[in-house]
Protein backbone atom coordinates (compact mmCIF):
# COMPACT_ATOMS: atom_id res chain seq x y z
CA UNK A 1 0.00 0.00 0.00
CA UNK A 2 2.61 2.34 0.72
CA UNK A 3 4.54 2.40 -2.45
CA UNK A 4 1.16 3.14 -4.08
CA UNK A 5 0.38 7.13 -4.02
CA UNK A 6 -2.89 7.79 -3.38
CA UNK A 7 -5.21 9.40 -6.13
CA UNK A 8 -6.03 12.76 -5.86
CA UNK A 9 -10.04 14.36 -5.85
CA UNK A 10 -10.76 15.17 -9.32
CA UNK A 11 -11.53 18.80 -10.45
CA UNK A 12 -15.27 20.19 -9.35
CA UNK A 13 -15.31 18.17 -6.85
CA UNK A 14 -17.08 19.86 -4.04
CA UNK A 15 -15.72 19.47 0.03
CA UNK A 16 -16.82 21.51 2.78
CA UNK A 17 -18.45 23.62 0.30
CA UNK A 18 -15.12 24.63 -1.61
CA UNK A 19 -14.75 23.60 -5.66
CA UNK A 20 -11.51 22.04 -6.45
CA UNK A 21 -9.86 23.77 -9.17
CA UNK A 22 -6.91 21.11 -9.60
CA UNK A 23 -4.60 19.79 -7.58
CA UNK A 24 -1.50 22.02 -6.92
CA UNK A 25 1.10 19.68 -5.26
CA UNK A 26 1.26 16.46 -3.71
CA UNK A 27 3.66 14.85 -0.73
CA UNK A 28 4.56 12.33 1.96
CA UNK A 29 1.59 13.88 4.69
CA UNK A 30 -1.09 14.68 2.09
CA UNK A 31 -2.34 16.83 -1.54
CA UNK A 32 -2.76 20.43 -1.68
CA UNK A 33 -5.32 22.17 -3.95
CA UNK A 34 -6.60 24.96 -5.20
CA UNK A 35 -10.44 25.88 -4.59
CA UNK A 36 -12.92 28.13 -4.76
CA UNK A 37 -15.16 29.21 -1.95
CA UNK A 38 -18.87 30.16 -2.43
CA UNK A 39 -18.02 33.59 -3.01
CA UNK A 40 -15.32 32.59 -6.26
CA UNK A 41 -11.75 33.45 -4.38
CA UNK A 42 -9.12 31.16 -4.41
CA UNK A 43 -7.68 29.36 -1.71
CA UNK A 44 -5.38 26.56 -1.24
CA UNK A 45 -7.15 22.82 0.64
CA UNK A 46 -4.25 20.83 2.04
CA UNK A 47 -5.55 17.45 2.50
CA UNK A 48 -4.61 15.01 5.07
CA UNK A 49 -3.84 11.64 3.36
CA UNK A 50 -0.24 10.36 3.71
CA UNK A 51 0.99 7.84 1.45
CA UNK A 52 2.61 5.60 3.59
CA UNK A 53 -0.51 4.94 5.43
CA UNK A 54 -3.51 5.19 2.71
CA UNK A 55 -4.33 4.24 -0.23
CA UNK A 56 -7.24 5.76 -2.53
CA UNK A 57 -7.95 4.49 -5.91
CA UNK A 58 -9.16 6.90 -9.40
CA UNK A 59 -12.96 8.08 -8.51
CA UNK A 60 -13.16 7.32 -4.51
CA UNK A 61 -13.47 10.23 -1.92
CA UNK A 62 -12.33 8.33 1.08
CA UNK A 63 -9.20 6.74 1.62
CA UNK A 64 -8.63 2.92 2.33
CA UNK A 65 -6.28 2.29 5.54
CA UNK A 66 -4.98 -1.29 6.21
CA UNK A 67 -6.43 -2.14 9.78
CA UNK A 68 -2.88 -2.32 11.39
CA UNK A 69 -2.15 1.56 9.83
CA UNK A 70 -5.10 2.94 11.41
CA UNK A 71 -3.93 3.83 14.46
CA UNK A 72 -1.15 5.97 13.12
CA UNK A 73 -3.53 7.25 10.61
CA UNK A 74 -5.64 8.70 13.43
CA UNK A 75 -3.11 9.46 15.40
CA UNK A 76 -1.64 11.97 12.30
CA UNK A 77 -5.52 13.10 11.48
CA UNK A 78 -6.18 14.29 15.06
CA UNK A 79 -2.49 15.86 15.07
CA UNK A 80 -3.18 17.56 11.87
CA UNK A 81 -6.59 18.95 13.03
CA UNK A 82 -5.22 20.42 15.66
CA UNK A 83 -2.41 22.22 13.52
CA UNK A 84 -5.14 23.79 11.64
CA UNK A 85 -7.30 24.91 14.91
CA UNK A 86 -4.04 26.65 15.79
CA UNK A 87 -3.26 27.84 13.19
CA UNK A 88 -6.54 29.28 12.25
CA UNK A 89 -6.17 31.93 15.47
CA UNK A 90 -3.27 33.27 14.51
CA UNK A 91 -3.90 35.92 12.29
CA UNK A 92 -0.48 37.48 10.99
CA UNK A 93 0.31 39.15 7.76
CA UNK A 94 3.70 37.30 8.18
CA UNK A 95 2.04 33.53 8.82
CA UNK A 96 0.24 31.94 6.45
CA UNK A 97 -3.54 32.24 6.95
CA UNK A 98 -6.06 29.13 8.08
CA UNK A 99 -9.21 29.68 7.41
CA UNK A 100 -10.98 26.89 8.04
CA UNK A 101 -10.57 23.20 8.86
CA UNK A 102 -13.05 20.23 8.56
CA UNK A 103 -13.74 16.87 8.44
CA UNK A 104 -14.96 14.54 5.56
CA UNK A 105 -14.63 11.75 3.33
CA UNK A 106 -12.58 9.87 6.54
CA UNK A 107 -10.18 12.64 6.83
CA UNK A 108 -9.19 16.31 7.39
CA UNK A 109 -8.96 19.26 5.15
CA UNK A 110 -7.13 22.53 6.05
CA UNK A 111 -8.19 26.11 4.02
CA UNK A 112 -6.14 28.64 3.64
CA UNK A 113 -4.47 31.11 1.34
CA UNK A 114 -3.70 30.49 -1.96
CA UNK A 115 -0.23 32.32 -2.47
CA UNK A 116 1.60 33.63 -5.42
CA UNK A 117 5.57 34.63 -5.90
CA UNK A 118 8.22 32.96 -4.83
CA UNK A 119 10.30 31.64 -2.18
CA UNK A 120 13.20 33.62 -0.51
CA UNK A 121 15.08 30.59 -1.78
CA UNK A 122 14.60 31.17 -5.19
CA UNK A 123 15.25 34.97 -4.74
CA UNK A 124 18.83 33.74 -3.05
CA UNK A 125 19.49 31.56 -5.62
CA UNK A 126 18.80 33.86 -8.03
CA UNK A 127 20.76 36.63 -6.71
CA UNK A 128 24.02 34.28 -6.05
CA UNK A 129 24.19 33.86 -9.89
CA UNK A 130 24.26 37.23 -10.66
CA UNK A 131 26.32 38.92 -8.05
CA UNK A 132 29.80 37.71 -7.04
CA UNK A 133 30.66 39.00 -3.31
CA UNK A 134 27.18 38.81 -1.52
CA UNK A 135 23.49 37.13 -2.06
CA UNK A 136 21.13 40.04 -0.88
CA UNK A 137 21.69 43.30 0.81
CA UNK A 138 21.92 44.03 4.53
CA UNK A 139 19.28 46.84 4.07
CA UNK A 140 16.95 43.45 2.32
CA UNK A 141 17.66 40.85 4.95
CA UNK A 142 16.84 43.14 7.34
CA UNK A 143 13.73 44.02 6.07
CA UNK A 144 13.03 40.41 5.48
CA UNK A 145 13.56 39.18 9.26
CA UNK A 146 11.70 42.10 10.58
CA UNK A 147 8.77 40.87 9.28
CA UNK A 148 9.11 37.32 9.39
CA UNK A 149 10.25 37.38 13.23
CA UNK A 150 6.98 39.86 14.06
CA UNK A 151 4.98 36.80 12.45
CA UNK A 152 7.26 34.45 14.49
CA UNK A 153 6.75 36.27 17.82
CA UNK A 154 2.81 35.13 17.28
CA UNK A 155 3.51 31.50 16.67
CA UNK A 156 5.31 31.40 19.91
CA UNK A 157 2.78 33.29 21.78
CA UNK A 158 0.49 30.46 20.71
CA UNK A 159 2.68 28.03 22.50
CA UNK A 160 3.68 26.48 18.54
CA UNK A 161 7.21 26.25 17.40
CA UNK A 162 7.70 26.28 13.53
CA UNK A 163 10.57 23.70 13.60
CA UNK A 164 11.21 23.77 9.72
CA UNK A 165 11.92 27.50 9.13
CA UNK A 166 14.66 27.39 6.21
CA UNK A 167 14.49 29.98 2.64
CA UNK A 168 12.01 27.63 1.23
CA UNK A 169 9.56 28.10 3.95
CA UNK A 170 9.51 32.13 3.55
CA UNK A 171 7.77 32.66 0.83
CA UNK A 172 7.81 36.48 -1.09
CA UNK A 173 4.24 36.87 -2.04
CA UNK A 174 3.29 39.28 -5.60
CA UNK A 175 2.40 41.91 -3.35
CA UNK A 176 5.80 42.13 -1.00
CA UNK A 177 5.09 40.39 1.98
CA UNK A 178 7.50 37.64 3.72
CA UNK A 179 5.39 34.93 4.89
CA UNK A 180 6.13 31.88 6.92
CA UNK A 181 4.68 28.39 5.13
CA UNK A 182 4.53 25.34 5.89
CA UNK A 183 4.04 23.95 9.58
CA UNK A 184 3.76 20.51 9.19
CA UNK A 185 6.75 19.84 11.12
CA UNK A 186 5.39 21.69 14.28
CA UNK A 187 3.33 18.24 14.83
CA UNK A 188 4.33 14.53 14.63
CA UNK A 189 5.53 13.27 11.83
CA UNK A 190 6.10 9.98 9.95
CA UNK A 191 9.27 8.78 9.34
CA UNK A 192 9.76 6.62 6.29
CA UNK A 193 9.03 3.45 7.83
CA UNK A 194 5.18 4.47 8.76
CA UNK A 195 5.91 4.93 12.30
CA UNK A 196 5.76 8.64 14.41
CA UNK A 197 8.87 10.37 15.07
CA UNK A 198 9.41 13.77 16.12
CA UNK A 199 10.73 15.90 15.01
CA UNK A 200 12.07 16.40 11.42
CA UNK A 201 14.71 18.15 10.35
CA UNK A 202 16.24 20.15 7.72
CA UNK A 203 20.12 19.73 7.47
CA UNK A 204 21.89 23.14 7.55
CA UNK A 205 19.19 24.76 9.29
CA UNK A 206 17.66 22.61 12.19
CA UNK A 207 19.29 23.38 15.50
CA UNK A 208 21.33 20.69 17.57
CA UNK A 209 18.47 19.77 20.06
CA UNK A 210 16.54 18.89 16.80
CA UNK A 211 18.65 15.86 15.93
CA UNK A 212 17.75 13.97 18.68
CA UNK A 213 14.84 12.53 19.61
CA UNK A 214 15.76 12.47 23.29
CA UNK A 215 16.07 16.21 23.24
CA UNK A 216 12.02 16.82 22.90
CA UNK A 217 11.88 18.37 25.97
CA UNK A 218 14.63 20.84 25.12
CA UNK A 219 12.45 22.17 21.54
CA UNK A 220 11.53 26.19 22.54
CA UNK A 221 11.87 29.36 20.58
CA UNK A 222 15.73 29.22 20.92
CA UNK A 223 15.30 25.81 18.47
CA UNK A 224 13.36 28.25 15.97
CA UNK A 225 16.18 31.12 16.38
CA UNK A 226 18.70 28.82 15.20
CA UNK A 227 17.21 28.42 11.81
CA UNK A 228 16.26 32.30 11.32
CA UNK A 229 20.31 32.70 11.70
CA UNK A 230 20.92 29.92 9.51
CA UNK A 231 18.58 31.52 6.61
CA UNK A 232 20.02 34.97 7.50
CA UNK A 233 23.53 33.12 6.69
CA UNK A 234 21.54 31.84 3.46
CA UNK A 235 21.05 35.23 2.13
CA UNK A 236 24.34 36.51 2.58
CA UNK A 237 26.27 33.53 1.63
CA UNK A 238 24.04 32.45 -0.88
CA UNK A 239 23.78 28.54 0.20
CA UNK A 240 23.41 26.65 4.26
CA UNK A 241 25.82 26.76 6.15
CA UNK A 242 27.36 23.64 7.18
CA UNK A 243 25.10 20.91 9.40
CA UNK A 244 25.53 20.23 12.67
CA UNK A 245 27.64 16.80 12.35
CA UNK A 246 29.72 18.80 10.32
CA UNK A 247 29.60 21.81 12.46
CA UNK A 248 30.32 19.84 15.91
CA UNK A 249 33.27 17.89 13.62
CA UNK A 250 34.89 21.11 12.72
CA UNK A 251 33.09 24.56 12.90
CA UNK A 252 33.88 27.02 10.29
CA UNK A 253 31.31 29.32 10.96
CA UNK A 254 33.17 32.04 12.48
CA UNK A 255 35.45 31.70 9.15
CA UNK A 256 32.84 31.82 7.23
CA UNK A 257 31.35 34.99 8.85
CA UNK A 258 35.32 36.48 8.58
CA UNK A 259 34.94 36.45 4.93
CA UNK A 260 31.39 38.44 4.88
CA UNK A 261 33.48 41.61 6.76
CA UNK A 262 33.24 44.52 4.59
CA UNK A 263 29.81 43.45 2.37
CA UNK A 264 27.60 43.08 5.71
CA UNK A 265 28.17 45.20 8.84
CA UNK A 266 30.04 43.50 11.91
CA UNK A 267 26.55 43.87 14.23
CA UNK A 268 24.88 41.97 11.80
CA UNK A 269 27.28 38.75 11.58
CA UNK A 270 27.25 39.35 15.38
CA UNK A 271 23.38 38.65 15.62
CA UNK A 272 24.12 35.23 12.97
CA UNK A 273 26.93 33.78 15.03
CA UNK A 274 24.70 34.46 18.35
CA UNK A 275 21.56 33.06 16.41
CA UNK A 276 23.61 29.82 15.83
CA UNK A 277 25.10 29.31 18.82
CA UNK A 278 25.48 25.48 19.06
CA UNK A 279 24.60 25.80 23.26
CA UNK A 280 20.61 26.69 23.25
CA UNK A 281 21.73 28.66 25.74
CA UNK A 282 24.01 30.94 24.62
CA UNK A 283 21.49 31.69 21.60
CA UNK A 284 18.73 34.23 22.05
CA UNK A 285 15.84 32.76 24.34
CA UNK A 286 12.73 34.36 22.40
CA UNK A 287 11.98 36.28 19.20
CA UNK A 288 12.23 39.80 21.14
CA UNK A 289 15.56 39.58 22.14
CA UNK A 290 16.47 38.81 18.85
CA UNK A 291 13.91 41.62 17.60
CA UNK A 292 15.99 44.14 20.35
CA UNK A 293 19.02 43.02 18.60
CA UNK A 294 18.67 43.64 15.21
CA UNK A 295 16.70 47.11 16.03
CA UNK A 296 20.16 48.01 17.72
CA UNK A 297 21.92 49.38 14.82
CA UNK A 298 20.19 51.48 12.30
CA UNK A 299 19.90 50.16 8.38
CA UNK A 300 22.97 50.92 6.68
CA UNK A 301 20.76 52.38 4.03
CA UNK A 302 17.34 53.00 4.03
CA UNK A 303 14.63 50.10 2.95
CA UNK A 304 12.62 51.37 -0.11
CA UNK A 305 8.69 50.94 -0.43
CA UNK A 306 8.43 47.92 -2.67
CA UNK A 307 11.80 46.86 -1.52
CA UNK A 308 11.20 43.26 -3.66
CA UNK A 309 10.31 45.20 -6.55
CA UNK A 310 13.55 46.55 -6.86
CA UNK A 311 15.22 43.48 -6.39
CA UNK A 312 13.01 41.63 -8.99
CA UNK A 313 14.59 44.55 -10.67
CA UNK A 314 18.07 44.36 -9.92
CA UNK A 315 18.46 40.77 -10.90
CA UNK A 316 16.32 40.87 -14.02
CA UNK A 317 13.68 38.38 -12.72
CA UNK A 318 9.96 37.68 -12.51
CA UNK A 319 9.26 35.25 -10.57
CA UNK A 320 5.99 33.61 -12.21
CA UNK A 321 5.71 30.73 -9.34
CA UNK A 322 2.71 29.94 -7.56
CA UNK A 323 1.98 28.01 -4.47
CA UNK A 324 -0.25 26.82 -1.82
CA UNK A 325 2.07 27.50 0.45
CA UNK A 326 5.18 27.12 -0.86
CA UNK A 327 7.50 26.64 -4.18
CA UNK A 328 8.57 24.59 -5.65
CA UNK A 329 11.35 23.64 -4.16
CA UNK A 330 14.94 24.43 -5.93
CA UNK A 331 16.91 21.63 -4.12
CA UNK A 332 20.41 21.28 -4.98
CA UNK A 333 21.05 23.97 -6.97
CA UNK A 334 24.27 25.61 -6.65
CA UNK A 335 24.94 29.11 -7.62
CA UNK A 336 27.42 30.62 -10.29
CA UNK A 337 31.43 30.19 -9.02
CA UNK A 338 30.33 29.42 -5.64
CA UNK A 339 31.69 26.18 -4.25
CA UNK A 340 29.15 25.48 -0.89
CA UNK A 341 26.71 22.92 -1.05
CA UNK A 342 23.19 23.46 -2.76
CA UNK A 343 20.10 23.88 -0.49
CA UNK A 344 18.64 20.51 1.11
CA UNK A 345 16.50 18.17 -0.80
CA UNK A 346 15.23 16.54 1.99
CA UNK A 347 14.05 16.25 6.08
CA UNK A 348 15.23 13.56 8.25
CA UNK A 349 13.75 12.40 11.22
CA UNK A 350 15.43 11.94 14.24
CA UNK A 351 15.32 8.75 14.54
CA UNK A 352 16.24 7.77 10.56
CA UNK A 353 19.36 9.59 11.06
CA UNK A 354 22.00 10.12 13.90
Amino acid sequence: MSKTKPAPLPPDTVIGGYRIVRLLAAGGFGLVYLALDANGREVAIKEYLPASLALRSPGERSPVVAPEKQALFRRGLRNFFEEGRALAQIAHPAVVGVHDFFRENETVYMVMDYLQGASLQEFILAARSRQGDKALSEATIRSIFDEVLRGLRIVHQHKMLHLDIKPANIFITDDDRAVLIDFGAAREVLNPEGGFARPMYTPGFAAPEMYRRAEIAGLGPWTDIYAIGACMYACMQGCPPHDVPQRRDKDRLDGALARLQGSYSDQLLDVVRWCMALDPLSRPQSVFALQRALASEALPEPTPARWWDRVRARLGWEPAGESPHGPVSLHGQQASGHSCTGFPSARYSSRTKP
